[in-house]
């Protein structure tokens, strides 16, 4: 497993404007733009939009990484930031305006607490950020179109029912696998070996 890790890191570049890295930056920008759209103005249909387009593009950086042969060490850590800040502004912003729960923001959130904790351990293994898995952007999926439902569900009419019924069963889906994933880093995160240091060495 250390040795597919290292052999991947070689393969990545150190370039920073690469195309799926312009497209994780613009990314990022439409988050502020969602939580002015959805708290300040109240402008639901352009907030859905928003987060619409948002998960389109976390698909589409990646597939462009890899078929343009542009992964970055940038877009390895910029890609999952994004997504994470993107779930953290929506379920704040929802729970704000009362269309989820705070206890879906809590669960949500205490995930990301538990892997921030586990940080430490993994840089003494030589690690620098959580490698991305299929189920851990399985979850990032569901989640980010199923809050896009949830925020349709405010319209109300058949539209409405349609979104909630479809971004609760998302949403609820998305939180399971998102922990789900969770423990499986933490897991395969505290088997790596530890590194050992070599600073000793390079100051004697």
């Amino acid at each position: 497993m250390g040795s597919n890790a290292d052999e991947q890191a070689a393969e990545l570049s150190d370039r920073i404007w690469t195309i799926p890295n312009i497209l994780s930056f613009v990314r990022l920008l439409g988050i502020p733009l969602f939580l002015w759209l959805v708290l300040v103005e109240q402008a639901d249909a352009w907030a859905f939009i928003v987060l619409v387009v948002a998960g389109a593009s976390d698909w589409l950086d990646g597939a462009l990484a890899r078929a343009l042969g542009q992964t970055s060490k940038l877009g390895v850590l910029l890609d999952p930031l994004a997504d994470r800040l993107y779930i953290a502004a929506t379920i704040i912003g929802l729970a704000l305006r009362g269309i989820i729960p705070w206890w879906l923001v809590i669960v949500l959130a205490l995930r990301d607490v538990m892997l921030l904790l586990l940080l430490p351990a993994l840089r003494r293994r030589g690690l620098m950020a959580l490698p991305v898995t299929l189920l851990g952007k399985a979850a990032t999926f569901c989640l980010l179109w199923g809050f896009p439902g949830l925020l349709l569900g405010s319209v109300g009419g058949a539209i409405g029912t349609f979104g909630l019924v479809c971004g609760w069963a998302f949403s609820l889906w998305g939180t399971g696998l998102y922990w789900w994933a969770g423990l499986d880093y933490v897991r395969a995160g505290l088997r790596l070996p530890l590194v050992a240091s070599t600073s000793g060495k390079q100051q004697g």
